[in-house]
């Protein structure tokens, strides 16, 4: 099994998605991408924008020669999107590429109205029915049935996790943030090898100090019972996050560490660094209208602090 991750927080986007090789098959799970439209008031950066490109460019030359498509819910950092806004995925650029491929996909129910359009609107596009995997299972897959999309009184809906068995056990748990213990006693009854999982949103003003300390017990008791925990997504929309994850390392006797890491990068948390990068890298008033019409573009916003979104060298510390 050959374990790749393309987007998440840690490299830059919002995200979740991989892609997970097997001898036979190649399996993308949540081919989304998106930047958050705005945090600290601003809009994304270009430098963060020219790394979306290429993680965008990524998922859309994975999805090309899939045999199976996994999606876990239908926010627009996980799915393609017919109304894709200019950081995320346009469903129109990989539509031929969901033609062949087995799908696996959440059910229309435990959903938010916005989802359950999101599902619909996707679906009519490529011309695909998306069939309902919650609960299925076969040789290669298993299915989980709706978990919380984060604290259990959540209304963002629910999405699905997925186990894959080969040489070794892999699961993705997408944006449970680990906030509800079921989810995670699901994923140590599943004895996984590796897992990809969302971590809580704790540059969110809603998380109190005993989420969080929920939240840390939860990761803490994962990780104990996985030999690698990769944690991510939301936990590393802020500098906070990384030194939480850091502690449950510290306090873990298995290997704790965020996509980059796993990946053999230095984090790149671009979306907590926004403000540090307008300072550093000022934006002309009415750029983002310009880039929505495709009247400028990346090209003197691809180098920052050593960092080179073209030749992918060391990343920012």
């Amino acid at each position: 099994m050959r374990i790749r991750i393309l987007g998440a927080e840690s490299l830059g986007v919002r995200g979740l998605c991989c892609v997970v090789e097997t001898e036979e098959r190649k399996i993308v799970v949540d081919p989304g991408v998106a930047l958050g439209y705005r945090r600290h008031g601003l809009l994304p950066h270009p430098f963060q924008v020219a790394v979306g490109e290429k993680v965008r460019e990524s998922i859309i030359k994975e999805l090309k020669n899939s045999t199976d498509i996994v999606i876990s819910h239908f926010h627009g950092d996980h799915v393609p999107l017919v109304d894709a806004n200019p950081y995320q995925l346009d469903a129109k650029k990989v539509s031929d590429s969901f033609a062949k491929p087995f799908l696996w996909c959440k059910g229309e129910k435990e959903i938010s109205h916005a989802m359950r359009i999101r599902r619909k609107q996707l679906s009519d596009m490529l011309g695909r029915s998306f069939p309902d995997a919650e609960g299925k299972s076969n040789s290669l897959f298993r299915f989980s049935k709706a978990v919380y999309h984060g604290e259990p009184d959540s209304r963002r809906g629910k999405v699905m996790m997925t186990r894959i068995e080969d040489d070794k056990v892999f699961v993705h748990a997408s944006d449970i943030q680990l906030m509800h213990s079921r989810a995670v006693s699901q994923i140590l009854d599943w004895k996984p090898d590796i897992v990809l999982v969302s971590g809580p949103p704790l540059y969110l003003k809603q998380m109190s100090n005993e989420k969080k300390e929920k939240a840390l017990t939860e990761a803490v008791r994962l990780s104990k019972g996985v030999g690698v925990l990769i944690l991510d997504h939301h936990l590393l929309r802020s500098n906070e996050g990384y030194a939480l994850l850091k502690k449950i390392e510290s306090g873990s006797g298995n290997k704790v560490m965020c996509a980059a890491e796993f990946m053999g990068k230095r984090p790149l948390l671009l979306e907590a660094k926004r403000r540090l990068l307008y300072r550093e890298m000022p934006v002309p008033d009415g750029w983002h209208k310009e880039y929505a019409r495709n009247r400028v573009d990346t090209s003197e916003y691809r180098v920052w602090r050593g960092y080179k979104v073209d030749q992918n060298e060391k990343n920012v510390n």
